[in-house]
Order: C-alpha cells, then structure tokens, then sequence
C-alpha cells in the first residue's frame, strides 16, 4: 500500500482493475444497475484483449446473465459444441470414454467455441457504450492507502524509467486514482491480488495452479470438423502430474491446440513447454496439424485450487474477482461463465453498498453474493477432484474422482465431505537427486517449435531499456540453493525463454530476459525458493496475443 505523495490524483466511483471477463461484466453490471456512477477499468495490455488467454470452450450461462441478447447484440463467439469427447492417451493409442460414463458435473449444454480476445474487446465496447471509462496501457502498481488503512484506489505505474530507475526523457509519473471501491479483476496470481490476500489475511487452502500453453493453427479444410472438442487425459505426462491437453475445431478452418500441466509436479527436470511439443507429436493430434500453419502461441497460469482455495472475496475499500479470486472448475476446464458471474454479484453488492451511502468499508454480503450466481454451488460439486488427482495420481485419481462426482450427482452431497489442499505448489518439487532426469528432441520446426520462434508469435513488446520486472529477493539464491538442490528449474518451467544458466568468468550464472516475459507468473508460482516476484511492467509492455 502507499500514498498519493505528489502524484495526480483522479477520483471515480468504482475502479476496476483489470479489463477481462470478470472486470469487463462488473464495469458493465454497474452501469446497468447505477448509470449515474462513475466507473473507471485500467488495464496493462496495449489494446484489450492483447494479454487474454483461454482455451476457450464457453459455458453461456455468465453471458445469459450479464446480457440475454448477447447473440443480437454481435457477440463474436464462434460455433456451437456439435461433440465433446474425452480420450486417454497412451503413448502411441487413444481411448476415449463413452459420453454416457461422463458425470454430469462435466457436461456444458449450449457451450460454444470462441476466442476469448476477441470476446474481451466486444465486451470493452458495451461497457464504453454504457459510459464505463478504459484505459489501457496502464498497470495497477500499488493500492492506495495506508498502512492497515482501508483501500481508497490505486496506484498506476510510471512512464519512461530506464533500466536502473531513472525517469527518461518524456517520463510520466503514475497517477492516484482515488475510488469508493476498488474491484481487482487480475487473473490469476496478479500482483496486488497476491499481496492484498497476504496483508488482509484472505487465503483459505493453498491456491493450486496450472500451466496452460495454447497455439492457433490453420488446418486442411479437410481434417476441420468445425464444433469437434476433445479433452485429452494421460500422455505426454506421467501418472504423478496431472493435467491434459485439448483440440478444439473452431471457426475458419482455426484449431485451438493446448496442454495444461498442473504446477503441482514434483520432477525438477518437466518442462511443461517440452510436453506440449510431445503432445502434438502424438497420433491423435499430429495428422490434423500436418501441413497446417501455426498461427499464434501463447501460455498462462491458471487457477485449480477450486472451492477450498477461494479466499474471503471482501478487503476494506474492495474486492477480488475472476480468477483473481479462483472461480475456475478444474475437471470441466471452464472460468470464463465464473469469472462473468463473479463481476455480476460483485458489482451487485458493490453497488448496492454505495447507494447507501457507503464506501471504503468492507462489503460484507460481496462473497455471499458471488457465491449464490452459481458459482459456489458448481465448485462445491467437484470440489475433491484436484486433491484426488493431486494424491492419487492421474489413473487412480481419475477413477477416484469420476466415482466422486457421480456419488455427489445421485446423493446430492459428497461421501467424502472436503478434501483439502495441503501444501502450495512450489513444495512439491523433488531434489534432483531422487529423480531420474529427462531428455526432450530437438524441435522439427514442422510440428514442434523452440521457445525463441513460439515466443516471436506472441508478438511481444517490452523497452529493453526498463525496470526488470522480475525481482529476485536475492539474487545469489538461484546458483546458491536452486542449481545444486534443483538443478534451477526456471528454465525449464519458463515457457519463453525468460531465464537462463550460463557461465559467467568460468562459474554458471543466472540470467534474466525480461523482453521474453509472456507474463504468464509460472516463476512467482513454481519457484522453490519463492524468490521471484512478478510485478508489472511498463504499461503496454507484453504480449499482444491474436485471436487466443
């Protein structure tokens, strides 16, 4: 938290800070509830959309609620589900599990495909038509306040710092926005959301996380089965890390390619990006990539954790919302409806809170009404999925899990009660010594990419010449501590290229190329020292993700 100092100072109703689903549906909730409130969203991508990231296959039901002429309106989702199958891989076979074996709580009646981008930028312009102000290219550094004190606003981040700090020639210092609430609308693991759930002692189980890496290809009109989903479980990852891979056939001959390996793996030596490259060399997916075009690349850090991980929703003078708050259901891959909801119910109770008079207090029924759009119901149905997957493995877990729904479908409650998570996802790393190492091949260039050519794709945009925003708390730790115990995984679980060991004066060294960051926080996550702490950068700095 820190104070205006001499900054220039703005004031709204409601700040948002974060232009995604959950963001966007807030801002466009109040507005319509409170057309007389000023409502104000910033955001650090370039242009909206430019750091959004999803598989995406849709559940309706958050964008019925928010807007039920959505489809008159020109939503551009793309086409309806025509057939969602499951398989599991071996490594060279596919088997894929009846539809009817499928637990209820997995099915999503009405979804649709769609690039969650371009429904982000849509969004920005019904919320701008309802006179909802958006900045972009402006990041949230800090909250505004006190010590202890309740949050007032924000702190935007400074223009024109070089390297080492100091201001440039056209420098801009931040400004203070000043607001009766503030609605953080992050994702997941955003910075002020990670320290405001520290400060205000918000967390409940350790949040769990997974990797998701996402290209878009263009395919043979000929293999494109426009509306095909496929959920993949089992190979590339072993049965102690979970995870699974996806292929969704959307629109204009584009396939949606994707894994997500849960950051709960022990092995030191994975490198998610490296399982993705085995993942499309598989024969269940390599023939439709065959002669196609890689189009987009791009990876971010999702929320798993599920119902025991959300935290108290509430702080003095906001809230936290999305996946910010993590409202994703793990087993059926879906957050976008959630995250829609939870800016639905937020606003409701923020907005009520300041038509009473109120503000810079804690908005008390904020949870409850998050929780009753659905959402608390929906995760508390699959809520022992995660930590039976986490404890049991992939095959057993999977067994384990597909009976616990089912019961909880027929009975209407869990034989299980909570099963909890214990430890957070850094913990779970091995010693290198107690694994047996991996070896991945080299990149064809045809179906599988290095990290420098998949990253060229994110069309990236970072000033060389600007603060690192990736901050080591101490600087000797990687080659002191993580290189002899963990052989320093940070390469490996990057999946930019961001960081590097290499000798320096004939002693390794590690080194950081913060120009690569796609931001998508695997570091702050899977660090097992916790020494890296991600922060925004320059506003506008970053991916500038097309069509993901």
């Amino acid at each position: 938290m820190a104070e205006a100092g001499s900054r220039e100072t703005l004031s709204t109703d409601v700040v948002i800070v974060g232009a995604g689903p959950s963001g966007l549906s807030a801002a466009i909730r109040l507005k319509q509830r409170h057309p007389e409130l000023s409502v104000t969203v910033v955001e650090k991508a370039a242009e909206l959309g430019g750091h959004i990231l999803s598989g995406a296959v849709m559940d309706p039901r958050g964008l019925d609620a928010l807007m039920p002429d959505w489809r008159l309106k020109g939503a551009p989702v793309g086409p309806d589900v025509t057939r969602d199958t499951y398989h599991y891989l071996t490594a060279k076979g596919s088997f894929s599990v009846p539809h009817r074996l499928m637990p209820p709580q997995l099915r999503t009646p009405g979804a649709v495909i769609i690039s969650l981008g371009h429904l982000v930028r849509w969004l920005g312009e019904q919320a701008a038509e309802l006179g909802v102000d958006i900045f972009p290219m402006t990041a949230a550094v800090d909250v505004l306040g006190g010590a202890g004190e309740p949050v007032r606003g924000i702190i935007t981040g400074d223009l024109g710092r070089d390297r080492d700090g100091n201001p440039k020639p056209g420098f801009a210092e931040g400004i203070a926005l000043e607001a009766k609430y503030a609605l953080v609308a992050e994702g997941a693991r955003g910075s002020l959301a990670k320290a405001l759930i520290g400060d205000h002692g918000l967390a409940a189980d350790p949040q769990k996380y997974g990797l998701g890496i996402k290209e878009v290809w263009e395919i043979d009109a000929a293999k494109h089965e426009v509306g095909r989903v496929d959920h993949y479980l089992g190979y590339p990852l072993d049965n102690e890390t979970s995870g699974g891979g996806f292929v969704y056939h959307a629109e204009d001959r584009k396939l949606y390619v994707g894994l997500v390996t849960y950051l709960d793996y022990a092995d030191p030596a994975l490198s998610p990006f490296d399982e993705f490259n085995r993942f499309k060399q598989h024969p269940a997916v390599a023939p439709l990539l065959e002669g196609g075009m890689r189009l987009s690349y791009g990876a971010r850090a999702v929320t798993a954790g599920g119902w025991q991980s959300i935290p108290t929703l509430a702080f003095p003078g906001g809230g936290l919302i999305g996946c910010a708050a993590g409202f994703m259901n793990a087993p059926r891959l879906k957050a976008i409806h959630n995250a829609i909801l939870s800016g639905i119910g937020a606003a409701d109770a923020v907005g009520d809170a300041i038509a009473h008079g109120r503000q810079h207090d804690v908005v008390e029924d904020l949870q409850e009404r998050v929780l009753e759009t659905g959402i608390g119901a929906e995760l508390r149905g699959v809520r022992n999925v995660k930590p039976l997957w986490s404890r049991l493995g992939t095959i057993a877990g999977v067994l384990a899990s597909g009976a616990e729904m089912w019961s909880s479908a027929i009975l209407g409650r869990s034989v299980l009660g909570t099963l909890h998570h214990k430890t957070a996802d850094f913990e779970r790393l091995k010693r290198r010594d107690a694994v047996k190492g991996r070896s991945y091949d080299r990149p064809d260039g045809k179906l599988t990419f290095d990290r420098a050519a998949s990253v060229y794709l994110a069309n990236i945009a970072h000033d060389e010449d600007q603060p690192v925003h990736l901050r080591l708390a101490d600087p000797t730790i990687p080659i002191r501590e993580n290189l002899p115990t963990y052989g320093e995984p940070a390469p490996l679980y990057c999946p930019a290229g961001v960081y590097e060991v290499a000798e320096e004066g004939g002693a390794p060294g590690f080194r950081i190329h913060a120009a690569n960051c796609v931001h998508c926080k695997t570091c702050d996550i899977k660090d097992p020292a916790q020494n890296i702490t991600w922060v925004p950068p320059e506003g506008g700095s970053g991916p500038n993700y097309s069509g993901m």
